[in-house]
């Protein structure tokens, strides 16, 4: 398996979008250098004020470019860094990957799946009725989170637009991903 990255994003303030950069570089358990997002424990506002020293599994968060063409089929326009993302892949099913896969990004990075990006209220902000195409029920009537994968930086480096990412599954049983 293998795919392309098509953007990169990053903002050092709190926002819902982000704007594309010609490159972002990945620091080592931290995240996006400059990133808002970036750091050691949480940093995401929410889970802030319930714990702050929870580990921050949410470094880097990574989304389909395949979803822009899904909700655009039903009247959504959405572009690269609209939705939080830094990190806008294409030709990979990443809903797909289990916890714990490497997804190697260009010549050095790597980040490791933690797990689905929890789609929250801010996506209605951004464009009214969006949340709903961002939660599917699978055939059981079970949520199917869409928003996205979340991970963190196991190795640090520049990632550009058109980089190549190979993924390199986890040994062992395949724990599919949960919401983090």
């Amino acid at each position: 398996m293998s795919g392309t990255v098509a953007a990169v994003s990053s903002k050092g303030e709190y926002s819902f979008t982000k704007p594309n950069r010609s490159s972002i570089t990945l620091l080592t358990g931290l995240g996006v250098e400059g990133d808002v997002h970036a750091g050691v424990t949480v940093r995401h506002r929410s889970r802030v004020a319930k714990d702050p020293s929870q580990p921050n599994l949410r470094q880097v968060h990574l989304l389909h470019e395949e979803l822009f063409a899904e909700v655009g089929r039903v009247g959504f326009e959405v572009s690269p860094g609209d939705l939080g993302e830094n990190i806008t892949t294409r030709g990979l099913d990443l809903l797909a990957l289990p916890t714990g896969t490497r997804l190697h990004l260009g010549g050095r990075a790597v980040v490791e799946v933690t797990g689905l990006r929890n789609p929250c209220s801010q996506i209605n902000d951004f464009r009214s009725g969006l949340l709903k195409h961002m939660v599917g029920r699978d055939e059981a009537g079970n949520p199917v989170y869409r928003a996205g994968i979340m991970g963190t930086v196991e190795e640090g480096g520049e990632v550009l637009p058109g980089d190549g990412i190979r993924v390199e599954l986890p040994t062992g049983p395949h724990r599919p991903l949960e919401r983090v």
